[in-house]
């Protein structure tokens, strides 16, 4: 089960209790599932019986209560745990959340993350006549749009430069009515930097990947090619990601994210002795770099609440950190054939890329297959 179709479930729940008449409140049109906070347990806990508890007149921990069951039926699901004032803590089968979250990766490709359509939202960002600004709107701006807003990008001043080398657009110069202020305004770069001077890829990372409040660094710490930077590991990872398939293919295999039931011989006689279920290559090889995956959505939707690239920016660095382990155990060794295993690996090797590469996009920042 992934994140999106965890949330969905979690409102299947609450309209369950609504026709049951346990609850009587409007059933909202989202439910925002997370990794677990402090004092919290299993995969994923929702508060959405805090969000609950005032319009049903009843305390959130009641609310919780009542919803405990209709989740606990639910395919998929293997426990839930209420901690704190109502939290809603939730377990997961690990093996089939792992496959259906690698599935749903790879049906939705580099727009994973992406909201179904548009929202009817429209957000205006102004930002003031200073570089950095103008990136953080450009990249703002296309997080927005993934989560399904129209969005308007307008400066009070622009450099044509900016367009050329940085790739950045906006979609008017001038001053606002004083019923626009500034809204998009991250702390400049220094006068001694030059992030142009880096290029676009560099130049953007340089000013995106560092929070509003810091103050970007522009040298070429984000040129050089080692695991020192940030920038290079996950580019690094996407392109290690996209030579696991290639050297897949080479050797006959495709990926498959199921690993299934596959069939046990007996050792000396090689005959067929029944079937089993291999599930530890996605459940139990990379747990972290699935928590990573599985979080993606999360964190594009938040990036774009915020205004904040850089939490998507540090996200992709939390993602390749956890892959760059695990992708040179995808292939064969030896005189290994490919197996179930290594189908299912690559199957999640090519997750990684994907969300390596849609993330990347959503920066404005390229992901070579080839580094």
């Amino acid at each position: 089960m992934t994140p999106v179709e965890l949330s969905r479930t979690v409102l299947h729940a609450v309209r369950r209790a609504v026709d049951a008449g346990e609850l009587s409140v409007a059933v909202p049109t989202r439910a925002v599932v997370a990794p677990p906070g402090p004092g919290g347990c299993g995969d994923y806990a929702t508060g959405i019986a805090l969000q609950l508890a005032r319009p049903a007149g009843q305390p959130p921990l009641k609310v919780a209560e009542v919803l405990r069951p209709h989740l606990l039926g639910a395919d998929g699901i293997t426990d839930v745990v209420l901690t704190g004032p109502g939290f809603l803590n939730i377990s997961l089968d690990r093996a089939a959340s792992g496959v259906g979250l690698v599935g749903e990766i790879l049906r939705r490709g580099e727009r994973y993350g992406y909201a179904d359509g548009p929202d009817g939202r429209v957000v205006q960002l102004h930002c003031p006549h200073d570089l950095r600004a103008v990136v953080v709107a450009d990249a703002a701006a296309r997080l927005l749009r993934s989560q399904g807003a129209l969005v308007r990008v307008t400066a009070e001043g622009f450099e044509d430069a900016w367009t050329s080398v940085l790739g950045v657009a906006v979609d008017a110069v001038g001053r606002a009515p004083a019923e626009l202020p500034v809204n998009v305004r991250p702390v400049p770069a220094p006068e001694s930097a030059d992030p142009m001077s880096l290029g676009r890829d560099a130049g953007r990372w340089a000013l995106l990947h560092p929070a509003a409040h810091d103050r970007p660094r522009a040298g070429d710490q984000h040129l050089v090619q080692r695991e020192s930077n940030p920038l290079f590991r996950v580019r690094y990872a996407h392109a290690r990601a996209r030579a696991a398939t290639r050297n897949a293919a080479d050797l006959g295999f495709t990926a498959y994210p199921d690993p299934g039931p596959v069939t046990v011989t007996d050792s000396d006689t090689g005959t067929p002795t029944g079937t089993a279920t291999v599930t530890a290559p996605l459940a139990d090889v990379a747990p972290e770099l699935l928590a990573a995956l599985a979080d993606h959505p999360r964190v594009l939707a938040s990036a774009a609440d915020h205004r904040a690239p850089d939490r998507l920016a540090r996200h992709l660095v939390t993602v390749a950190d956890a892959a760059l382990p695990f992708l040179p155990t995808v292939l064969p060794r030896g005189g290994e054939k490919p197996s179930a295993a290594h189908r299912a690996r690559l199957a999640l090797a090519e997750a990684v890329g994907a969300v390596l590469a849609g993330g990347l996009d959503l920066l404005g920042i390229d992901a070579p297959d080839h580094l």
